[in-house]
């Protein structure tokens, strides 16, 4: 699947990944292994939220300029349904969730993920 990525969202899931990771060691030092377990939760929520964006807007066969703006809103409002979803799962079967980790983490990598825009595609 990362072949059919683009070079700015194959760059920014490493990007995702890499800060996933640093919250996780973070995350461990300070609070333990529910803390890298949620760190790892959270970072994975902005990533597949992200992935599902990209599969979207890839899947997107406009012409036009409306139908560009209206296919990538309508990803985007998937991938915030994605986000909704997955954080309300993993809020109530978790019960050892370090709530503060597990937030920071789906912060941070949704926040990397708006940087895809700024990534050349050379």
């Amino acid at each position: 699947m990362l072949g059919v990525l683009s070079r700015p969202i194959r760059r920014v899931l490493i990007w995702q990944v890499v800060a996933t990771a640093a919250i996780a060691v973070l995350g461990g030092i300070v609070a333990g292994a529910h803390a890298v377990v949620s760190a790892v939760l959270g970072g994975g929520i902005g990533i597949v939220g992200g992935l599902v964006f990209a599969w979207l807007a890839a899947r997107n066969q406009a012409r036009t300029a409306d139908g560009v703006l209206f296919a990538a809103l309508k990803a985007e409002g998937v991938k915030i349904l994605v986000f909704i979803a997955l954080l309300a799962l993993v809020l109530a079967t978790y019960q050892n969730c370090v709530v503060p980790v597990l937030i920071g983490a789906f912060i941070a990598s949704t926040t990397i993920f708006a940087f895809a825009f700024f990534v050349r595609d050379a």
